[in-house]
């Protein structure tokens, strides 16, 4: 089994970006995999704690955000973002929120919470689950699921950091409670993921195209992927072999 592909997306539901390599640490997320997120005017979040995602604005209540690309400057945190229809903005998530407010404000969709702030969680990030996790994605799940719907899929509708091939479909759902390798680094896999409304956004154009919920309820359920927490920090890379041990 070999990694394909990694992914760290720096502001939580606005942008996807792909890496060749990256340093993990133990007990902490992807390095600058949502370090920070946007709340919205019902927001609930605390500054300097976790949240879960329903207190930032995403993917899965406005769409548009899906097909937002982007890319970060570690030195400087300059974060570059680019949607097909708002073009591309330049800033730093830190100090120039008012810029990114005007330039998202017209992806959200109408009737939904209005993005107000950025918020940044350094160590762990604004992950999905209440404990700092990566996500662990298979190149041949992803292709049942195609299979399924009849069409092909953007693998970046998942919004996964690590895919990998070379199992069967689904065999990473049995991994659950198991340790692995890659790289120098060990991963234990801790849970299936659950999937909602993002999934079914096509990444290119922002709009909702496949009911990829469906196509998961006729397997009885709606899970694809798995979480992972870093118990051995080290540097992982694409083309890596991917060992359960």
């Amino acid at each position: 089994m070999q990694i394909t592909a990694l992914n760290r997306h720096p502001l939580k539901a606005h942008g996807r970006e792909t890496v060749e390599r990256v340093t993990l640490y133990a007990g902490q997320s992807m390095p600058y995999d949502r370090l920070w997120a946007v709340t919205h005017d019902a927001s609930k979040a605390v500054p300097g704690d976790w949240a879960r995602c329903l207190n930032f604005t995403r993917g899965a209540s406005s769409p548009q955000l899906q097909a937002i690309t982007a890319k970060l400057d570690e030195t400087s945190e300059m974060l570059i973002l680019h949607h097909p229809k708002r073009g591309e903005i330049t800033f730093h998530p830190d100090r120039d929120k008012a810029a990114f407010l005007d330039w998202v404000g017209p992806l959200v969709a109408e009737g939904r919470a209005a993005p107000v702030d950025i918020l940044r969680l350094d160590g762990r990030g604004y992950t999905d689950s209440a404990e700092p996790t990566l996500s662990l994605n298979s190149l041949a799940s992803h292709a049942a699921v195609e299979a399924l719907c009849g069409t092909p899929l953007q693998t970046a509708r998942w919004r996964g950091n690590i895919w990998f091939d070379g199992a069967a479909p689904w065999d990473e759902f049995e991994w659950v409670g198991r340790d692995m390798k890659i790289g120098s680094a060990r991963l234990h896999v801790s849970k299936r993921i659950t999937r909602c409304l993002a999934t079914t956004v096509n990444t290119d154009t922002g709009a909702r195209d496949v009911d990829t919920l469906a196509a998961l309820d006729q397997l009885g359920h709606r899970d694809f992927g798995v979480t992972l927490t870093v118990t051995t920090g080290g540097e992982i890379a694409v083309g890596d072999e991917l060992e359960l041990i």
